[in-house]
């Protein structure tokens, strides 16, 4: 062989080689990117929500509503920067977003249609210009993730009309309830700034309805609690990282009455979605992935409507005598699960609304449970927003500073979103960064030790990847390496 044949061979061999390391070092990359993708997602035990490595958070976020209606996109996007109107959201201290949709319009989506929408102002929103609304919501997720901004999706009619009680009728099926939920895991299962799938919006019926929502250990077609557990299934069978999100009913019958008793005067009644008082006789049973359920009630005050335990002079006692305790907060005082109210809100009245408000502002301080207040918009024709006018470029800051009170934050008051990394928005911060966890404490057991830094030697050496990143990360400069080992060396050594 001639040196020229064999210096080509050598090229060969040598490119090759290459070529092999290349393609190693990119499937390296693409794992630690989807491994870094994925550590946000939430679980829970007893009575708390848990992040991936083992340290307790809170979801204390708000809803935007609009692809729900017949617009299909945000509202307030006809006159301000989508951005603007996260940014808002996340400067503020809520660390979730609830997204309100409807079966139509995700039905639409799953079968391949997306339609457009004509309330977005191209003027304000230049990089939405000629999106499909299935385009405009993945934008707002993919900007959510800039922020820190955690989601929650929520199917919260089956049409983009009007409130239904059932998740089917109106020409759609559970079989298409079913199908679109799983379209929708199956399309975000990737993303975990979704972290969380709210199954249906406020369930209702009176016992006289001949279909109304109920609660029981039945199969029954108008069932929730048995529909609820088949969709939830389906929805963690795609991304078993998700969060089961179940609201639930309008009534529930007394002791010793089924749904069979049609006498009105034999049942608890509360708002609609807010009756859980089934989950004590009829708990959601997800099977192997019971670590993924949060029950969510919903509750609003007089000015929505006058109901019994606003006649006369109540307070928080009474109200946690007489409808919060009874209906929802014994789940998380019994430690059986989380509770996350899932709406309310209202209009600061001075008057009995307004002391409806602070009374459930204070219950959700002393209690630290999660929430997710009702709404961003100003055009909610019952409670108002956080914005002010059509324009949505005021905020009432007199509302804004009471839910202020009630959102997840440090001991120096800085408020904490729900990604490892991100911060959340201009004024928060992430979880590791000031808030419960501890800088070295790296497999959080609790303690700084030997044993925090031998587990941190394996991650470095690609032999585990079981740590508390925002623990790991001793000099925060968003990487995990060789100096932070250093760093916990010292810190060891009581350097």
């Amino acid at each position: 062989m001639s040196f020229s044949a064999k210096k080509r061979k050598i090229i060969i061999i040598f490119t090759f080689i290459l070529a092999i390391a290349f393609i190693l070092q990119v499937q390296m990359v693409s794992a630690q990117d989807a491994a870094d993708n994925s550590d946000d997602y939430l679980h829970v035990s007893g009575n708390k929500i848990f992040d991936k490595y083992g340290n307790q958070v809170r979801l204390t976020g708000i809803a935007w509503f609009g692809f729900e209606t017949p617009n299909e996109c945000y509202h307030g996007i006809w006159s301000q920067k989508m951005e603007f109107i996260l940014d808002t959201a996340a400067d503020n201290g809520f660390n979730l977003l609830r997204v309100p949709l409807s079966l139509q319009l995700v039905n639409q989506w799953r079968k391949g249609i997306y339609p457009q929408t004509t309330a977005v102002n191209i003027f304000y929103n230049p990089g939405l210009e000629g999106l499909n609304t299935l385009e405009i919501l993945d934008a707002s997720i993919a900007y959510c993730k800039k922020i820190g901004l955690k989601v929650m999706l929520d199917m919260h009619r089956t049409t983009n009309s009007y409130q239904t009680g059932l998740w089917y009728g109106n020409s759609f099926t559970a079989e298409d309830f079913e199908a679109s939920w799983k379209w929708l895991a199956e399309h975000y299962k990737n993303d975990d700034t979704v972290i969380a799938m709210d199954l249906f919006n406020e369930p209702y019926g009176k016992p006289t309805a001949a279909d109304g929502a109920k609660w029981d250990g039945s199969t029954d077609k108008n069932n929730w609690k048995y529909e609820a557990e088949k969709v939830g299934k389906a929805i963690l069978d795609i991304n078993p990282n998700l969060l089961i999100v179940v609201e639930g009913v309008e009534t529930y019958p007394y002791e010793g009455y089924t749904y069979a008793e049609k006498d009105e005067h034999k049942y608890y009644y509360t708002w609609w979605g807010g009756n859980l008082r089934g989950v004590r006789d009829y708990p959601v049973n997800l099977g192997s992935r019971q670590s993924q359920l949060v029950y969510s009630p919903h509750d609003y005050g007089p000015s929505v409507w006058m109901q019994s335990w606003f006649q006369g002079d109540f307070n928080k006692d009474t109200l946690l005598r007489d409808v919060w305790g009874p209906n929802w907060y014994y789940i998380n005082g019994e430690n059986i699960a989380p509770v996350l109210v899932g709406e309310w809100g209202g209009r600061m009245d001075k008057g009995i609304n307004e002391k409806w408000m602070t009374a459930l502002t204070d219950f959700i301080e002393d209690t630290g449970i999660s929430h997710t207040f009702w709404c961003l918009n100003s055009n909610s024709a019952d409670t108002g927003g956080i914005f002010l006018g059509n324009e949505f470029n005021e905020i009432d800051m007199e509302k804004l500073a009471l839910v202020q009170r009630s959102l997840w934050k440090n001991t120096n008051g800085k408020f904490i979103g729900l990604d490892h990394k991100i911060n959340l928005g201009k004024t928060g911060t992430h979880v590791g960064a000031g808030s419960e966890i501890q800088t070295g404490d790296v497999n959080s057991d609790g303690n700084v030790n030997a044993l925090d830094l031998a587990v941190l030697k394996m991650y470095l050496l690609g032999g585990s990847t079981s740590i508390d990143r925002s623990a790991a990360d001793m000099n925060s400069d968003g990487s995990i390496d060789a100096i932070d080992m250093i760093l916990l060396k010292q810190l060891l050594l009581g350097k």
